[in-house]
């Protein structure tokens, strides 16, 4: 966790910034005890948000602690990370245990290449599949979907994996694969391709954002961080994503940033799209991602929609999440439904069964974040089902009494 140092107040009047580096062990305890939150070194707010109850300081407390814990533990995940990848890379190349051993007996076992096409991730060691439903053809109503959700799990893999499997067994344009820089994190860690299917009836560059990888700490430190921003007529905005996309320590969402400045996400794929879109004058773009990359594809319009991008708007087909967590307060959710009807953007977000992530952060008082648009809801038997019933929360253990969260739209 970099320096987060930066002034709120030249982009937004209210806002609650979280820096766990901060946090002294007895500090991070006195805010259970305090309502000002402002007296507490790691917390920066505005003058509103200063005084808060029980609840909404204990979310505080069990957020920090968790950030300073992944934080701590970050060289310990990654290498544990490191060594589930290797093993399971190396059964898989060696054509499982038994062959492993026989191999290694006789010294012709191979060492996986974790920059090699065929080099997985755990995401892609529990999902190997690579190709397309060929029942869904372009231009069936179910096709993009298809098409978003693949290229939402690929984006976990390594470039080469992305590359081969968009050419080999999509037959599709590969267009690039990128690495974002995330200033408060100073680091790389936001990625995402974009590929171009010219397919009959179809014209479609699509955009997609990697996810939570599950041995990054540094990820999920973004995922746990509920800071927040309240933007004037948009609403409040999970601060984490909101970096990770390329949010600027001085003066937010600017129109523009200066030449030669690191390649922020957001101002390097409107750039590109801008350009792909300039050469292809017929084609459309869709954006999508899972988990960490759900939100940061929804954000990624949201901030198009701020900047009132009109043009790139008017050629954007949709936005199709999945598992994706909650960014944003009942007003962002009342901005985003107008603008993505005043466009006729097609919005789409899919959860599966007991998906933890699309239920944080929570929808109460405390956090007062909702989900917005329809919600296709499958159980665990790949059901869509309507949901207008509760879906209870996972993390019942993070409140200090043990009351029912509901899962709502």
């Amino acid at each position: 966790m970099a320096d987060e140092e930066s002034n709120c107040e030249d982009f937004c009047k209210d806002y609650m910034i979280l820096n766990p580096q901060k946090a002294g062990i007895f500090d991070v305890f006195r805010l259970l005890c305090y309502k000002n939150i402002e007296e507490r070194s790691f917390v920066d707010c505005s003058e509103e948000a200063k005084v808060v109850d029980f609840e909404r300081r204990w979310l505080i407390f069990i957020s920090v602690w968790v950030q300073k814990a992944l934080f701590l533990g970050r060289r310990l995940l990654a290498c544990i990370g490191c060594v589930v990848d290797t093993w399971l890379n190396l059964l898989s190349l060696n054509g499982g245990l038994i062959k492993l051993v026989y191999k290694s007996l006789t010294g012709s076992a191979e060492w996986p290449n974790r920059y090699s096409p065929n080099y997985t991730s755990l995401v892609g060691n529990f999902d190997p599949r690579r190709d397309l439903d060929l029942k869904i053809k372009p231009g069936d109503p179910g096709y993009n979907s298809e098409l978003s959700i693949m290229a939402a799990k690929v984006a976990y893999e390594n470039e080469a994996y992305i590359e081969n499997t968009v050419k080999q067994h999509w037959k599709m344009a590969y267009l690039g694969y990128y690495k974002f820089y995330n200033a408060y994190m100073n680091d790389y860690k936001t990625r995402a391709f974009i590929c171009h299917d010219q397919s009959t009836n179809q014209d479609l560059i699509l955009v997609s954002f990697k996810g939570t990888s599950p041995f990054s700490a540094l990820e999920w430190i973004t995922d746990f961080d509920i800071s927040w921003y309240q933007f004037e007529g948009v609403g409040k905005v999970h601060a984490g994503f909101m970096k990770a996309l390329g949010l600027q320590k001085r003066g937010g969402w600017p129109k523009d940033i200066p030449e030669g400045a690191p390649p922020y996400a957001y101002y390097t794929l409107r750039e590109k799209l801008r350009e792909l879109l300039g050469e292809h004058k017929e084609a459309k773009f869709a954006v999508t991602g899972h988990s960490l990359g759900a939100a940061l594809a929804i954000l990624f319009v949201a901030v198009l929609m701020f900047h009132e991008e009109e043009e790139l708007l008017a050629r954007l087909e949709g936005v199709y999440t999945f598992g994706q967590p909650r960014v944003g307060d009942g007003q962002f959710g009342e901005y985003m439904t107008r603008k993505l009807e005043e466009f006729d953007v097609r919005y789409r977000r899919y959860v599966y069964c007991n998906d933890m992530v699309a239920r944080l952060p929570f929808d109460d008082k405390a956090l007062m974040y909702k989900h917005f648009g329809p919600c296709f809801y499958f159980n665990s038997c790949y059901k869509e089902k309507v949901s207008t019933h509760a879906h209870y929360s996972l993390f019942l253990f993070l409140q200090p009494l043990l009351v029912i969260r509901q899962f709502r739209r």
